[in-house]
């Protein structure tokens, strides 16, 4: 999916993180979509990972589906995510010790079309990820809602920053002992810290 020019700025500030959808802006912009700044995803631990890993349900020609991305830690957990038509962004995590996946779990709760792929990256503990969507994604538009999320220990509670009409981030970089993260794309970044979460809408 070709992406267009950046609408976004650079991010800065800190927000303790909510639930449900988190809402963020490139700098100085904040097209707030949902009236609140950086959220966080949160879902009980149950202890169990008895689950099979699911996988996207939106229909990919090639293989593998940009629509699924899976990540490993150091310690022998993975991460795994999907997008689902009408859903949007979930989660598993599976256990070494278990040898077996969690409940899937929503990270970001959209109707809109998935774009482009998931990009996961772990680091020291550190899950980072994000993903895009849009109105019209499907028929070739640009995103129109771009979600960074972050999650650590026990890996059941997601921070989530949302930023409107960008074009998406590109890379990730986690830092050691998994205590900041930066998503990037050109000179925009957006940076995550153990201490303070994401930041505040501009």
């Amino acid at each position: 999916m070709h992406r267009t020019g950046i609408r976004a700025m650079a991010l800065s500030g800190v927000a303790v993180l909510g639930l449900a959808v988190g809402c963020g802006e490139g700098a100085g912009q904040s097209k707030d979509a949902g009236g609140g700044a950086a959220q966080q995803m949160s879902r009980a631990s149950t202890g169990d990972h008895r689950y099979p890993l699911e996988k996207s349900d939106i229909p990919w020609s090639g293989s593998p589906s940009p629509f699924n991305a899976q990540v490993k830690l150091a310690d022998g957990r993975r991460v795994a995510m999907h997008y689902m038509k009408g859903k949007g962004l979930l989660v598993q995590d599976y256990s070494p010790k278990a040898k077996g996946w969690s409940k899937s779990a929503l990270v970001y709760k959209t109707e809109t079309d998935a774009c482009q792929g998931i990009t996961l990256k772990a680091k020291d503990g550190t899950v980072a990820a994000f993903g895009d969507f849009g109105v019209y994604c499907a028929d070739g538009e640009p995103p129109t809602e771009s979600v960074a999320a972050v999650a650590t220990g026990p890996l059941t509670k997601w921070a989530t920053h949302l930023t409107k009409d960008f074009d998406g981030w590109e890379k990730i970089a986690v830092a050691a002992g998994g205590k900041k993260a930066v998503f990037s794309r050109g000179t925009d970044r957006l940076t995550w810290t153990k201490a303070g979460g994401f930041p505040a809408a501009g």
